[in-house]
């Protein structure tokens, strides 16, 4: 009788990541790095915008200072729509690694040039220059998304590089405030200004494309084709590629009207929490300041010492810490839902759906800082988590849409969009605060835009569905 043959084990299971290897989420560090250091050179104005005031940046009328100030974040607001415009067709044309770089370089050196600028004017032309250049970022990141992931891990990866938006607002009240404080506001810009300098360098050793990759050995068979492992894309771009892209023709298309609308309507409200969550806290600080000396007359103690008084640069970090896993999450989430046999379209609509449902819970903002600021920090923690969560599909809705000959043209005309909500935002913040700061009722100013901040996602994702119900591919030959 034959011996009975031992089984062999089974084999081990390997993690898909190390099957088709992990090159892309190298690329991905790139672009979170380098959305680190956008976020952290557009920070630090409203971080500093007290300081700027002391120092007569904006004049010396504390009312009319409040305008002078959006009247800087409306220059950095109109050049930011303008180079959105101009970005995305340039980095469709130059390519991403070349478009990447130029964008960068640009904007560091005008992040350096606002310590040159001692006054509203020449302090905005420098934030101009910074808007111009600082546009290029979301387009090139959104390409080389778009060239180096497959569809269901690009809102995961959208998300991943997003989330450098909230590490840079993080870093940046943990330092800019000191370096100001220590060596003075122009060296906050400089020293800032300096960083994207260094990151340079690695990109232009690292980046490449796909292709180009595979042929030096750097990129297995195996990832090569996974990253390109969407057939129907695949059909659409072979059948688009002798299609010229034009801004007319891609405004013939319902998708972009979808994508146009939806950031128009949602990036104003982070514009907003960028430039005024400062100054928010610190007008609340105030507001129990004032409140505790009405009725302790002598007091002499460190303000920082009265019941309800916070360090306002540790809330804002602590806002985009949370912002930052929603980023993450808002990634994740829909592919998880794809994972569990949902479209990648319902996936995606059904997650921005839940995102914006969670900012309503800003509207509560003021009344709850009334009782307590840390609450009303809390409610804005969670308006901004909902928002970058929000942010990682409505990138990734542009590279399902469109081909990726189109995704940087298509991401400009949505961020010019966006851009220029936040001019229309910057100046309704100026003109509401100008007059309840006039009236001695701030929080009051405050409360109104909060009920803007808060219904803002509702009103997006209804326009989306009503524009793109399924978030089909375009047929580009068809316009």
């Amino acid at each position: 009788m034959p011996p009975t043959a031992t089984p062999l084990p089974p084999a081990p299971r390997i993690p898909l990541s190390e099957q088709i290897g992990r090159y892309r989420w190298t690329i991905c560090g790139l672009v979170f790095f380098a959305t680190t250091i956008n976020y952290l050179d557009r920070n630090v104005l409203g971080l500093l915008k007290q300081t700027l005031s002391e120092h007569g940046v904006f004049g010396p009328d504390k009312a009319a200072q409040e305008l002078n100030y959006s009247t800087v974040v409306i220059c950095f607001q109109i050049a930011y729509a303008v180079g959105m415009l101009a970005a995305g067709r340039f980095i469709d044309w130059v390519g991403t690694k070349t478009g990447y770089a130029a964008s960068l370089i640009g904007w560091s050196i005008a992040a350096i040039g606002h310590a040159f600028g001692h006054h509203t004017w020449s302090f905005g032309f420098w934030r101009a220059a910074l808007g111009f250049s600082e546009a290029g970022n979301f387009p090139a990141a959104n390409k080389t998304v778009a060239e180096w992931f497959p569809r269901k891990e690009r809102a995961f990866a959208t998300g991943l590089y997003n989330s450098g938006a909230n590490v840079g607002a993080i870093v940046a009240p943990l330092c800019v405030p000191y370096i100001a404080s220590a060596w003075g506001w122009e060296w906050a810009f400089i020293l800032t200004g300096a960083v994207g300098l260094i990151w340079i360098v690695f990109w232009v050793k690292t980046y490449a494309s796909p292709a180009a990759k595979l042929q030096s050995g750097q990129l297995s068979q195996a990832e090569y084709d996974y990253i390109h492992s969407d057939r129907d894309e695949q059909v659409v771009e072979q059948a688009d590629a002798g299609v010229r892209i034009s801004g007319a023709r891609l405004l013939g298309f319902r998708q972009t009207w979808a994508f146009i609308l939806g950031k128009f309507l949602t990036d104003p409200i982070w514009w907003f929490f960028l430039f005024w969550l400062p100054a928010f806290l610190e007008g609340e600080n105030a507001r129990k300041v004032d409140a505790f000396l009405a009725t302790h007359p002598g007091f002499t103690g460190d303000h920082s010492s009265i019941p309800g008084v916070i360090s306002w640069p540790i809330a804002v970090a602590l806002v985009y810490t949370v912002a930052t896993a929603g980023s993450i999450f808002g990634g994740w989430l829909p592919k998880a839902f794809i994972n569990h046999g949902m479209t990648a379209s319902k996936a995606r609509k059904l997650a921005m759906f839940i995102y914006a449902l969670l900012p309503l819970t800003v509207l509560f903002a003021s009344r709850l800082g009334a009782i307590n600021t840390w609450l009303a920090v809390a409610t804005i923690a969670i308006a901004c988590s909902a928002h970058q969560a929000w942010s990682a599909n409505i990138f990734t809705t542009a590279s399902d849409m469109f081909p990726k000959k189109a995704v940087a043209s298509v991401t400009g005309l949505g961020g010019m969009a966006g851009a220029i909500g936040g001019i229309l935002i910057a100046r309704v913040a100026g003109k509401v605060l100008e007059h309840f700061t006039a009236l001695g009722h701030l929080e009051a100013g405050y409360a109104l835009l909060f009920v803007i901040c808060g219904s803002a996602y509702l009103v997006a994702w209804l326009v989306m569905h009503a524009l793109a119900p399924k978030f089909e591919m375009v047929d580009l030959r068809t316009r």
